[in-house]
């Protein structure tokens, strides 16, 4: 028998121990966390759009139109109108022949990783790749390889070592935990001349990079010959649920007829997927909320480094601001909970053992009075 209270007093003891709150009310700058409020730090709603009024009513809508539940997968009667016009919105906004969603960024990972290599073939994956990622690496079948962090002669090394007929190159595209981007320039060269396929995750930067907020891909100008295959989640920047893959039409084809967690999960309601509609047109009109988002970001870091901080080199919405170990971090974070901060503590094993963060994120809908009393809760508590 599994003696879960030992295994979990010893996860406490080591300050991994992890406890959910409570919200009451939208997403937001201000939150009502377990009966009190909090400015936060910590959300991913990098453009401030999960609790707008047009999306919001967007989504009264579809479910005035369609319903709460989608009823079954996409392959069986799950697949709505609503579901159909958004992957085409999705691909005419990444400049790609299709688009197919997924319930969740992990399920198209799992999905697609799986459906385009198996054993046999060889992978390679950037170290501080998502856990979603890895995860799809492991259960491909196909042989792992990681690499050093966004380093791309650790890639190219692995990757003339390898005698598999298909390679696949996978890498987030602005990294969850650091807040930098890949070198995809340089891995799209280099998965050219070794004939393999690129992969990237755009979690965290679609909305937010590139022009009218494409991706991290069209922040290089990257197209679907560089960058084959796109995955993206919608619960980030765009403010709503779900994820999707971008890319050829054959590639689309493919993952329909192969990607499990696609054939076997239910569909997403459709009234978000109307959400997500209303909030592409968005993130592609508000240029505002992007140009703010820098100008928030600008003002972070140098306040920061007028107090000395420790912030890891990002120019994106995450700012991690390394501590070292899981106790600090802890500390650190319930201190700034003392003064209505919200900031999580991140510890191993999302982040490896010393580099435990507080992982600062920052939205269009902070206000620059809230950046600098987030300046300065960081100064009393790290005095």
């Amino acid at each position: 028998m599994i003696d879960f209270r030992q295994k979990l007093a010893e996860r406490e003891a080591r300050h991994l121990y992890r406890r959910r709150r409570t919200s009451d009310g939208p997403q937001g700058p201000l939150q009502q966390i377990d009966g009190r409020e909090f400015l936060s730090f910590c959300s991913n709603d990098y453009l401030g759009l999960a609790n707008h009024p047009e999306i919001v009513a967007a989504f009264k809508h579809g479910v005035d139109s369609y319903g709460v539940g989608s009823g079954a997968a996409h392959l069986v009667n799950g697949h709505s109108r609503a579901h159909q016009a958004l992957e085409e919105e999705l691909a005419a906004f990444t400049q790609r022949p299709r688009a197919l969603l997924f319930s969740t960024g992990y399920m198209a990972n799992l999905g697609t990783v799986a459906a385009l290599v198996g054993a046999g073939d060889a992978l390679f994956e950037d170290r501080l790749n998502h856990a979603s990622l890895l995860d799809a690496g492991l259960l491909s079948r196909a042989r792992l390889s990681r690499y050093d962090h966004g380093d791309v002669a650790s890639v190219q090394n692995k990757l003339s070592d390898s005698s598999a007929a298909q390679k696949l190159i996978v890498t987030d595209g602005l990294f969850s935990m650091d807040g930098d981007i890949a070198p995809l320039p340089e891995l799209a060269a280099a998965a050219r001349r070794h004939d393999a396929m690129l992969m990237v995750d755009d979690a965290h930067a679609f909305g937010v990079l590139g022009p009218q907020g494409r991706g991290s891909c069209a922040h290089f100008a990257l197209g679907s010959e560089a960058v084959p295959v796109l995955m993206a989640t919608l619960g980030k920047g765009v403010g709503t649920f779900g994820a999707f893959v971008a890319g050829s039409e054959e590639l689309i084809e493919w993952l329909i007829q192969t990607a499990r967690p696609y054939i076997f999960t239910t569909a997403t309601p459709p009234a978000i997927a109307e959400a997500t509609r209303a909030s592409l047109r968005i993130i592609q009109t508000d240029e505002w909320r992007r140009e703010k988002l820098q100008t928030l970001i600008r003002r972070f870091r140098e306040g920061a480094a007028q107090l000395g901080l420790p912030l890891m080199t990002s120019e994106t919405p995450i700012q991690p601001l390394l501590v070292g170990t899981a106790a600090d971090a802890v500390a650190m974070s319930q201190r700034l909970e003392g003064q209505g901060i919200l900031i999580s503590a991140i510890r191993p094993p999302t982040v490896p053992e010393g580099t435990a963060r507080l992982r600062i994120t920052l939205s269009a809908a902070h206000s620059e009075g809230q950046v600098d009393r987030l300046l300065a809760a960081l100064e009393s508590a790290c005095a």
